[in-house]
């Protein structure tokens, strides 16, 4: 899932310094999970900004706000409310506010700042797991992404300066070589270890990309 986090109001009522008339638009998924984009957040949202003097059109929980045909059919449903708007708000992922600008045509405003993709566990503690770099080591390392695990971003073990499977910039954390050693090691395939990964080539993560699967 897409981890965010809500931007301060205080940012939030500076870009919508010149602004009168707002929509507010959540998101029924990741934004919901992160408690920055549901119900309750969308509601809180819409009463600060209209104590603030902003006068609110509409708020709605888009159902998947990052895809079009849903973010089009929130359009439908509650045309009237985004015309009269002279801006959108958006308290869902980069990719969500993207989403509704190309679909909804009007001046979008992010109330959110996208961290990370990763997993939610336990309840509201989110942690980071990929790295998307466009070059997966994971069926190597059983699961495990050394880019995103390990703090330095290292593709061939360890560092010198982990002690006691605590990692050398933050003792708090777990050395994420030492996780991927031990996972390998229950399962008998430490050998893995040996294998030496040419340095990282950033060329595959380069911007903008495009990606087109073939129908089938």
């Amino acid at each position: 899932m897409v981890i965010s986090e809500q931007k301060p109001f205080e940012e939030i009522l500076e870009m919508l310094e010149d602004v009168k008339k707002v929509f507010i638009g959540g998101c029924s998924d990741c934004a919901t999970r992160c408690g920055v984009g549901g119900e309750p957040e969308v509601e809180e949202m819409k009463a600060k900004l209209e104590e603030a003097g902003k006068e609110v059109t509409g708020a709605v929980v888009i159902q998947g706000s990052c895809t079009i045909p849903s973010v089009k059919k929130t359009y439908i449903d509650n045309r009237a409310a985004v015309d009269s708007a002279d801006a959108i708000l958006t308290l869902s992922c980069g990719n969500g506010a993207q989403a509704v600008r190309e679909t909804m045509r009007k001046t979008i405003y992010p109330g959110t700042n996208t961290i990370f993709t990763g997993w939610e566990a336990p309840f509201r503690e989110f942690e980071q797991k990929c790295m998307q770099c466009g070059d997966c080591k994971l069926g190597w390392t059983d699961g495990i992404c050394p880019f995103a695990v390990c703090t330095k971003g290292l593709a061939n073990g360890p560092c010198g300066g982990s002690q006691d499977g605590k990692c050398e910039v933050d003792p708090e954390r777990d050395c994420g070589w030492m996780l991927i050693y031990e996972r390998l090691k229950e399962l008998g395939k430490l050998g893995n270890m040996r294998k030496i990964w040419e340095p990282r080539d950033y060329g595959r993560i380069t911007t903008p990309q495009k990606i087109t699967v073939p129908i089938r």
